[in-house]
């Protein structure tokens, strides 16, 4: 994500009117994504961040962390339309340095986001309007395949098959990776910057597989290590866990390969997948 810090006069103005309603007082200053403007604040005494979407994708994920409110999520305290108001991690550790800190406390990591990802998907309820089935989530894939064969086209062919067979299908945090859940201090791990995407709870863990970084990721062994501590956690078989990653890895690589003409490596993830299945993109 990329972040742009002293956001500019406009953004200040976009702010404002729920700085005055919600009677926020500034800490820090603010900042932009792609997908919306940020503000440190403090909202009755707690520290909290004001977040305001400028997209709709955006919007509709902070939705969803107003319906899970706090049950394996950043808690809210307040929300209307684009804006919310989310409790600001305070804790001091970061699952990114732990994985970065040698096999065992990547180990951990894992755990903390298999748990916090379960934590999520076992919330109930009517969920709010907006979500997307994984369907029309993979269609980048799919219409990239057609045109670059190869990985894609498998990986395309491994996703239809799972999309056509969903198991335990669930509200999805749809971004599960080291830098979307974060420390609360005494309130532990909790996550951040869903999306809207509803299926298969297997899908969610499939990202931790490319992340925090590639050198991490692409270590010798370490998509295997990962496969075994992610299925033992989720209970999730390990074939069925091996062809998510395989379909997760072609659907960010045909993003990337879309957006500015680089797969990442999330395209070389999904190689090793690949074999682990026995499949081959020829």
């Amino acid at each position: 994500m990329h972040v742009q810090h002293d956001a500019p006069t406009g953004a200040d103005a976009l702010l404002a009117p729920y700085l005055r309603r919600w009677e926020l007082i500034s800490d820090g200053p603010s900042f932009t994504t792609a997908t919306s403007v940020l503000l440190p604040v403090i909202s009755r005494g707690r520290a909290a961040i004001l977040k305001v979407a400028t997209e709709r994708e955006e919007e509709l994920g902070g939705h969803l962390m107003v319906w899970w409110n706090g049950r394996g999520s950043a808690r809210v305290y307040e929300h209307d339309g684009p804006a919310i108001v989310l409790e600001r991690a305070q804790g001091t550790r970061s699952l990114t340095t732990m994985a970065a800190a040698g096999m065992a406390l990547d180990d951990t990591a894992t755990r903390v986001l298999c748990t916090v990802a379960s934590t999520l998907h076992a919330v109930g309820g009517e969920p709010p309007d907006g979500l997307v089935g994984l369907d029309r989530w993979f269609q980048e894939l799919f219409v990239h395949a057609e045109t670059r064969g190869g990985f894609f086209a498998g990986a395309a062919s491994v996703a239809r098959d799972l999309i056509g067979d969903q198991r335990e299908q669930v509200v999805l945090h749809g971004d599960v990776h080291h830098g979307n859940v974060l420390d609360f201090g005494a309130d532990g791990w909790a996550a951040i910057d869903p999306k809207h995407v509803t299926g298969d709870r297997a899908f969610d863990f499939a990202n931790i597989f490319c992340n925090p970084d590639a050198r991490i990721a692409l270590a010798p062994g370490r998509l295997e290590r990962q496969l075994a501590i992610v299925c033992e956690q989720t209970g999730i078989e390990r074939e069925r866990m091996t062809a998510w990653i395989v379909a997760w890895c072609g659907l960010s690589a045909a993003w990337g390969e879309r957006s500015d003409g680089d797969a990442g490596h999330a395209l070389e993830v999904g190689l090793i997948a690949e074999r682990m299945l026995g499949r081959s993109s020829g």
